[in-house]
């Protein structure tokens, strides 16, 4: 079958199935708003002073209201890191090539949030239960389970099936959208410059789809992971505050196996050695780096999906502490070993200290955080090294350093330094998280196993699915646009055609 019948075809089912689902929304769900958050708004009370009742009905739908704007507000920070990613990595990568790269990051927004929208929220959140300080998501109740063990959620694909047409559910959706479009981010840099435009289309909807939100599920969904404490007594089960195993360890397992699939680029190996290919724009890339900082304020703080949780301040500086602790130390560690304040290693310290927070931020202590943080400064450009001279492994931007190897250290940071001082009920159990350093070795333990869960499931299934989607369609572009550079072979247009011909005459 010829691809663009093919191409033709899925459209149109695609269709049919949005116009089945919209005719067929199910009731149940809350969409206008009106019955969240309170027993009656008080406007509606009759007249006079208003009952108690309906005071407390009008205090509860303000306290839902602010924590409804607060995510509003953080989720659309995270929306804006896209920008940051786009920045970083097209400025750690070569002119050629800006226009490619630029454009992936685009388009992984584009495909995820429709990925998810379609299947992925669904299987990951479907099941969740109640989310209290969103006035509560009462259609997500559908958990698909083995002897009482949850494996995926089989309710809310696209947001209507069981009466998942509610104002509740919704925020959870947008919130935790922009939450896996960083995660179906992270693998393009390390697929930079080599890959096929169409071959990361097919891989957003694998990441969007099935990779994330199972596992997502596992630990944010009422999923196994987070069944551990209340069913194996290890702890709180797996805790992850904001994701740096959901998001940062399954994106980072994602382009490590896109990477060893795809192979090296041309020229960065030859006869044993390292070669160094610079990106063209630091500036562009420090610019990036600063943005994707900014939105971390609304990544970890956020993830209380709460304005009325005074926790959100401690977060906040433990975020910030980490990050520029873990940028100071990558600078300084390439400063005494080259002479020089490497400015890419100084950006990839920072988001190494921030990635290593992400778990950790809700439940630590400042100087905990700011211990985290240095040692995701000294980890990233250990293991950046350690990738790219003795494994061969290229990674144009290290994305495999910042968020796999710091997304694990954020994980198992979580089950050292949790001080016990938040986190009472979290996954069913009673009391704050406490860590290893506080006495509790079951905490430590669920972590360990987290660590262990998310580098199989990321590397290993997106191992088997790139090899097979470059057996049958191909990932990787030909040699001679890989030369040439991708820009006009991929996207039909130069991202500086000014430069490129001054260049071409000699001028």
């Amino acid at each position: 079958m010829k691809r663009s019948k093919l191409i033709k075809i899925t459209l149109l089912t695609v269709f049919l199935i949005l116009m089945i689902a919209t005719v067929a929304l199910a009731a149940g769900g809350d969409p206008s708003g009106a019955n969240t958050g309170g027993i009656a708004d008080i406007a509606a009370a009759k007249a006079g002073d208003p009952t108690l009742s309906e005071v407390a009905a009008q205090v509860g739908k303000n306290k839902i209201g602010i924590n409804f704007v607060w995510t509003l507000l953080t989720g659309f920070m995270v929306f804006f890191m896209q920008a940051g990613f786009a920045l970083v990595e097209a400025g750690f990568t070569r002119a050629k090539n800006a226009a490619h790269t630029m454009a992936m990051n685009l388009m992984v927004f584009l495909v995820g949030a429709i990925g998810y929208y379609l299947v992925g929220f669904g299987l990951m959140f479907g099941g969740v239960g109640a989310v209290g300080a969103l006035g509560g998501t009462p259609p997500l109740t559908g958990e698909f389970a083995v002897n009482g063990w949850g494996l995926f959620g089989h309710t809310g694909f696209f947001l209507t099936s069981g009466g998942t047409y509610d104002v509740g559910v919704f925020i959870l959706f947008l919130f935790q959208m922009v939450f896996m479009d960083t995660a179906v981010t992270i693998p393009t840099g390390a697929q930079a410059e080599r890959i096929k435009f169409s071959a990361v289309v097919i891989g957003s909807f694998f990441i969007s789809m099935i990779l994330y939100p199972i596992y997502g599920n596992w630990v944010w969904g009422g999923g196994w992971l987070s069944q551990i404490g209340s069913k194996w007594g290890l702890g709180h089960g797996v805790v992850d505050f904001a994701g740096s195993g959901v998001v940062h360890s399954i994106g980072g397992g994602c382009a490590l196996a896109a990477a060893l699939v795809l192979g090296p680029r041309i020229g960065k190996y030859v006869n044993g050695k390292v070669n160094v290919i610079p990106g063209h724009d630091i500036p562009m890339a420090i610019l990036g780096t600063i943005i994707l900082f900014f939105g971390w304020f609304g990544f970890n703080p956020g993830s209380t999906l709460a304005g009325t949780d005074l926790r959100i301040s401690v977060v906040a500086v433990n975020t910030m502490l980490a990050g520029a602790v873990g940028g100071f130390v990558a600078m300084m560690i390439m400063w005494i070993k080259y002479k020089k304040p490497d400015p890419s290693m100084m950006c990839n310290g920072t988001l190494a200290g921030l990635v290593a927070i992400t778990a950790p931020s809700g439940f630590v202590s400042v100087n905990s955080a700011v211990i985290i943080g240095a040692i995701a400064g000294a980890l990233v450009v250990a293991s950046v090294l350690f990738i790219d001279r003795k494994l061969k492994i290229d990674d144009p931007v290290g994305a495999i350093s910042v968020h796999m190897v710091n997304g694990i250290w954020g994980v198992i940071s979580v089950g050292i330094f949790a001080d016990g001082t938040y986190g009472d009920g979290l996954n069913g159990v009673a009391g704050g998280v406490t860590g290893l350093l506080y006495g509790n070795v079951g905490q430590f333990g669920a972590q360990l196993i987290d660590a262990a869960v998310v580098l199989v499931w990321s590397i290993g299934l997106s191992y088997i699915f790139f090899k097979i989607l470059n057996a049958t369609l191909g990932m990787r572009v030909k040699p001679e646009d890989e030369l040439a550079g991708l820009d006009i072979p991929e996207m039909g247009m130069l991202a500086y055609p000014e430069f490129v011909m001054q260049s071409s005459t000699g001028e």
